[in-house]
This record gives C-alpha cells, structure tokens and sequence, in this order.
C-alpha cells in the first residue's frame, strides 16, 4: 500500500494532505495557504474511522491526521511526514517562510509552537471532549480542563499584549495556535476577557490564506 500512494505521488509533483475539518487539520491546510504550495486533498473521515484504514495507516502509523506526502521531497525523494507541528517546519523549511530568520526569533517561535503542541492542543481537545462530546457529564472534567484552558489563554493573553504575534512576527507558532482559538465558543470563553487574544485573532481571521485553508477539506455533503 505505501509503495502505491508513493508511485502515485511521483506522478503528481505535489505534496498531498491527509486531513479533516478540525483544528489539527487546520494547521496544516492554511500553513500551504501562506506558502502558496501546490497541494491535494484527500480527506480521512474521522467521524467513521477512516484513519484506521490500511491505506491510512501505511502514511501515518499513529492513525491521527494530519499527514502529508511530498513527492518532491529532501533529495528530490517522495516524503511522508505526520505531527502537525513538524509538518509545519518542515513546510516553514521547504518555503522558507514563517520561521524567523534569526537564531533568536527561530526558537521564539519553536518555543510558542511547543507551548501548542503540549499545551494549548491537549488541553482544548479535553475540553472540547467533556464539554461536547462525552456521553455523560463529568462535572469534576468538565471543571478541570475548563480552569486550565482559561489558564492558557491567560498566557497566550499576557504574551499578545506585548507583541503583535507569539514570536514577534507573523510565524507557525501562530498558525498552530489559530485555529484551536478559533473553536473559543467550543471553550465557553468569552474572546473580550483576553482583549490581546481577540486582537490577534481577529488579525490573523482577516488574512485570505486563513480564511482558504480553514475551509479545507471542504464541508461533507449532507
């Protein structure tokens, strides 16, 4: 299976995203947005466990999305990458965008895109979890994951009111950020309580290579 989607690839010189409509996804899709990348689609409906599927799977053995597949990769060397975060520098890399150019501003960045990855990501998508989706209410959950998201957009709150961006500039750690605040409603967080937060978000939410990439993949028909 991996031997074919890889002919494949070397057929279409394009890198092909494996993804589905949330904030992972997200990432990833408006991050070949920015970069202005040549890129396919093909969705991996989670709602019925097509990342389980042996095609999947040979791209992405961890069965999550997002995952990509260069065909023109390091060497000219088809290229499969998953983690949403290093698929980000990887593409920060193959563009040379969106990363700071300076040692300093480049581990400003990392650093903001770690506090994502480990922080802002897990945290959000337990709250998303107990508060939408778990089959019974667990108050004690519910109330745990809900102080700490507050706590993180605290963070996110202190550090936006002394800069324009998570690194200074516009970068990935931005990117990953998005649109997991994007899902703020899904918090019950109020975007006033964090006047930075809302600036910033209301920035990046104008910016036309957010609004396409957080259109992909296009809404299942229904």
């Amino acid at each position: 299976m991996e031997v074919s989607i890889i002919a494949e690839e070397k057929k279409n010189p394009v890198i092909t995203l494996y993804s589905w409509s949330t904030p992972n996804g997200r990432k990833v899709s408006i991050m070949l947005e920015e970069c202005g990348l040549p890129y396919a689609v093909k969705p991996v409906d989670i709602r019925i466990g097509e990342q389980f599927t042996p095609e999947f799977l040979a791209v992405n053995p961890n069965g999550k999305i997002p995952a990509i597949v260069d065909s023109d990769g390091p060497d000219g060397q088809p290229f499969t990458l998953f983690e949403s975060g290093a698929i980000l520098v990887y593409l920060a890399g193959k563009s040379g965008r969106f990363l700071p150019a300076t040692d300093s501003g480049k581990y400003e960045a990392l650093q903001w895109l770690m506090f994502q990855m480990g922080g802002v990501g897990p945290i959000l998508g337990q709250t998303h979890h107990f508060m939408r989706f778990a089959t019974e209410q667990v108050p004690y959950a519910i109330d745990r994951y809900h102080k700490e998201t507050q706590r993180l957009y605290g963070v996110l709150d202190r550090r936006l009111a002394s800069a324009d961006f998570l690194a200074g500039e516009y970068s990935i750690a931005d990117i990953a950020t998005y649109p997991w605040v994007a899902r703020h409603e899904w918090h019950q967080i109020d975007l006033a309580d964090y006047p930075a937060v809302q600036r910033w978000y209301q920035h990046i939410s104008q910016r036309p290579a957010v609004q396409r990439g957080m259109a992909v993949p296009p809404p299942p028909a229904t």
